[in-house]
Order: C-alpha cells, then sequence, then structure tokens
C-alpha cells in the first residue's frame, strides 16, 4: 500500500469519526430521525441523476436503503440524542462484530475461526465495561438503539454480499435513494406532524452544516473514496483501518463537547478495539511455520 493512500485512509477515518460530533450537532436541536431523513436526501440528490442505476434487482436497493437508512442511521442518531456520546457512539457501531459473526455463520454458512471467536469475546467484555461508564456517555435507554444499529450495519453487509453487486458506489446511490421515505414515516408515526411543523424555524446554520457535513464529505465522498481503496486492496487490508474511527470520535467529542475520559471508557474502548484487530488477523502459514 503506497504512503500516500494510507494518508488517505487515515484522513478518511478522521472524516468518518469526527462525523459522530456533527451529527450530534444536528440532533440536539431537531427530530433525529427527520435530520436523518434530511442526510440522505442531499446525499441522493442530485448525485442519481449522473450516476446509471446498477443492474441488481429492486430488492436488494430497496432493503439496502432501509437497513442503511433507518436501521443504522435513523438508530443511532437517535442514541446520540437521548445522551450516547459522539465518542462512544462510535465504540457501539463497532459492536457489529458480533452480529456479523452469526449472520455469517448461520445465513452465508460462514466458518468461525478460533481468532474470530476470541475477538468477538473481546467485544463483549468491551461493551459489559461500557455499561460501568457512570459519566452518562452510554445511557441504558439509548444502549438498545445502539445495538440495533450495529446489527443493521451487519445486515447491510449480508445484503450487499446477496446482491454479487460489481458496481458497489452505483449500488450505495441508488440504494440510499429508497432511505429517506421510510425514516419520514417513522418520523411522523413516533411524533406525529411537530417535527415538520417545526423545521422551517429549526434549519439554523448549524443544523444545515450537521446535514450537509453528513450528506456530502461523510457518505458521497467517503464511501466513493473508501470503495475506490477497497477495489485497489484487499479488504484484509483495509478493514484494520476502520478501527481508527471510533478512536477519532472519541478524538472529535474530546474537542468540541469536552467529553471525559475515563479509566472505564479506556478499558472499554482497548477491549472492544482488541477484539477487532483480533477477528480481522490473518495468520500465513509461513508465519506459523516460522514461530
Amino acid at each position: 500500500m503506497t504512503k500516500k493512500d494510507i494518508l488517505i485512509s487515515i484522513a478518511l477515518m478522521c472524516l468518518w469519526g469526527f462525523n459522530f460530533s456533527a451529527i450530534k450537532m444536528g440532533a440536539q436541536q431537531m427530530d433525529p430521525i427527520l435530520l436523518t431523513a434530511l442526510r440522505f436526501t442531499f446525499a441522493v440528490f442530485p448525485a442519481i441523476f449522473f450516476i446509471r442505476r446498477p443492474p441488481e434487482a429492486l430488492k436488494y436497493l430497496v432493503a439496502y436503503g432501509v437497513v442503511f437508512g433507518l436501521g443504522v442511521w435513523g438508530m443511532m442518531v437517535w442514541s446520540i440524542t437521548l445522551g450516547v456520546s459522539a465518542g462512544m457512539a462510535g465504540l457501539l457501531l463497532n459492536m457489529s462484530i458480533m452480529s456479523s459473526l452469526a449472520l455469517g455463520y448461520f445465513l452465508l454458512r460462514e466458518k468461525i475461526t478460533v481468532n474470530k471467536m476470541v475477538g468477538a469475546f473481546f467485544a463483549i467484555g468491551g461493551l459489559l465495561a461500557s455499561l460501568l461508564v457512570d459519566d452518562g456517555s452510554v445511557p441504558l435507554k439509548a444502549l438498545p438503539l445502539g445495538l440495533i444499529a450495529a446489527f443493521s450495519w451487519s445486515l447491510l453487509a449480508y445484503i450487499v454480499k446477496s446482491s454479487k453487486t460489481q458496481h458497489v458506489f452505483a449500488f450505495s446511490v441508488w440504494g440510499m435513494l429508497f432511505a429517506p421515505l421510510p425514516l419520514i414515516i417513522f418520523a411522523y408515526i413516533s411524533k406525529g406532524a411537530q417535527p415538520f411543523i417545526d423545521l422551517p424555524t429549526q434549519l439554523n446554520s448549524e443544523i444545515c452544516f450537521s446535514i450537509l457535513f453528513q450528506a456530502y464529505p461523510t457518505t458521497l465522498l467517503g464511501y466513493w473514496i473508501w470503495n475506490k481503496l477497497t477495489v485497489k486492496y484487499p479488504l484484509s487490508t483495509m478493514a484494520p483501518f476502520t478501527l481508527l474511527t471510533p478512536i477519532f470520535g472519541l478524538i472529535g467529542s474530546v474537542i468540541f463537547y469536552n467529553e471525559n475520559i475515563t479509566p472505564m471508557k479506556l478499558l472499554s474502548f482497548a477491549l472492544i478495539l482488541s477484539g477487532l484487530a483480533i477477528s480481522q488477523w490473518q495468520f500465513r502459514k509461513t508465519e506459523v511455520c516460522n514461530i
């Protein structure tokens, strides 16, 4: 991997990590589900007019949009509104390691290796440690939403894999076309018409920045760069970079929201990130023979 691409990958993880602070900025001032709907609306339009629809079946595009919009980011943004800090949000999303193992084993018949089992054990330990954080950054009422978001992230990968798409970026953009409507319907069912009535008076500079930052650099630019790099390099090379996202998320939360870093929070980070690293470790036969 070239030094240039390494730096680009690190910068992308920084962007994705800081995105949690941008989400919090908007979610503190307006309905979180409607905020997420606006994010995907701007991410799709006008980009979709310049990208040809991929040939995959419509059911995969619809499933991708609903799970990505409502499942991943709808639930994650809602959990942030309920008190999950911007730093801990990224960490909870990485709990997808456990649901990914379950979906891979039961639906895709993938083999669960020893290192993946050990990694899951560490991740569970990290989750339990996060429950002991007493500074209010992981309130119990918000934890289920964060775990639903993590499961949805795993389900998203399963949808993409099942579609067997060869047009990842086009698939992502056209899939996101089906994200705003379920979010809007959910916002109306849960809160009624009030969030929509309040929206015109709430659109200040901070909310507009939050929406546009999530839509363009984070979603469109971020996924375009990531997809290019994953085509250029093996997934085993790219996957470890995602471990940096919650680290940058915590740094952003410390900078913008003065989040307190407690020993228990550090332990939770260490356990979950160690679990991710162990689960993604690739053992080579030559390395084993040399030991």
